[in-house]
């Protein structure tokens, strides 16, 4: 990130997300916490070029969205799918997916997950070295 855009980030940074599910390095800034009110978190996520999370489920449900750089998404079974700035991802409840930046660029989204009274996130094992440089759209 330049220097201009780090003075006009939106979010203060984060703290840095947990290496039991995030390779690479990661900052995680929440901005909504869960609650019984409005039902859904939001958080800040920024990653650095390579970082991604691991695989991992939503019980209900997340919707990505891209505010910086170019990354990648993948659901279980699917082509790694690239994404860039201005990006929305809707990703159903308990479908098997994870996110993250390319190796060439940082990558910051959004990811506001919904009806979290069913849960938030239940983390799998992390994407493989070779999962993540798989075939990309």
């Amino acid at each position: 990130m330049s220097t201009s855009e780090i003075q006009n980030a939106i979010f203060p940074k984060g703290e840095k997300a947990p290496s039991d599910y995030f390779t690479g390095n990661a900052l995680l800034k929440m901005l909504v916490p869960a609650d019984g009110i409005f039902n859904c978190s939001i958080a800040n996520v920024e990653f650095e070029p390579g970082a991604r999370n691991n695989w991992h489920t939503h019980p209900g449900g997340q919707i990505l969205i891209v505010t910086h750089g170019k990354g990648f998404y993948q659901e279980k079974g699917k082509p790694i799918q690239s994404l860039k700035t201005g990006d929305v991802v809707k990703i159903p409840p308990n479908l098997v997916h994870w996110h993250g930046a390319a190796p060439d660029s940082e990558f910051t989204h959004l990811a506001i997950n919904t009806n979290t009274s069913t849960g938030i996130v239940d983390w799998l094992e992390p994407v493989t070295d070779e999962e993540y440089n798989g075939n990309k759209q």
